[in-house]
């Protein structure tokens, strides 16, 4: 049996979890998601606990079973606290400006400023030019987001510069030897 996909999901108070034929919605202070659920794996909620089940030991099912339980775990913390991912950036003259909570303009190096836009969803913040904030309620798009962030200027090797997570450890190379 799965570690993970036996143990329960307890509701807290002022969310409200709807189950259709295949898909769960979950209602709360934050907003609403929804989900399709995988495979044969089914959902019942037991009062103010969810209950992940599979139908049997297939491998496909045990696979599926835990990470249903994640899935639908995080779209229950998503609705009642939500999600961030902090980015910090280093280098001379890097920095990022905040253009409203949809909208950021990044200066990274290149000729140009990089502008990036917040889906659905997201939210921007930048409490310090060298620190973004990306917030949402989607567990899964908040990380989306920040790593297309990173991923437009990746921190080099060699002096470190570039979008790192906060709290990354960026493996450094010797470089030259002089003569």
């Amino acid at each position: 049996m799965s570690r993970i996909g036996k143990s329960p999901i307890s509701v807290p108070t002022g969310v409200d979890v709807s189950l259709s034929e295949r898909t769960i919605t979950v209602k709360g202070p934050k907003g609403q998601l929804a989900r399709d659920l995988p495979g044969e794996i089914n959902v019942r909620q037991d009062g103010s606990m969810l209950v992940v089940e599979r139908p049997d030991d297939e491998r496909a099912n045990r696979a599926l079973h835990g990470l249903t339980r994640s899935l639908v775990n995080n779209m229950v913390i998503g609705v009642t606290a939500g999600f961030s991912r902090e980015l910090e950036i280093i280098g001379v003259g890097y920095r990022a400006e905040g253009q409203g909570p949809r909208a950021l303009r990044l200066a990274l190096g290149f000729s140009h400023p990089v502008i990036v836009n917040a889906p659905d969803g997201i939210e921007f913040e930048v409490p310090v030019p060298t620190r973004i904030v990306v917030r949402g309620i989607d567990k899964e798009k908040v990380g989306q987001v920040a790593a297309d962030i990173r991923a437009i200027r990746k921190p080099e090797p060699y002096k470190g510069k570039g979008v790192r997570y906060a709290g990354e450890k960026v493996l450094r190379k010797a470089g030259k030897t002089g003569k």
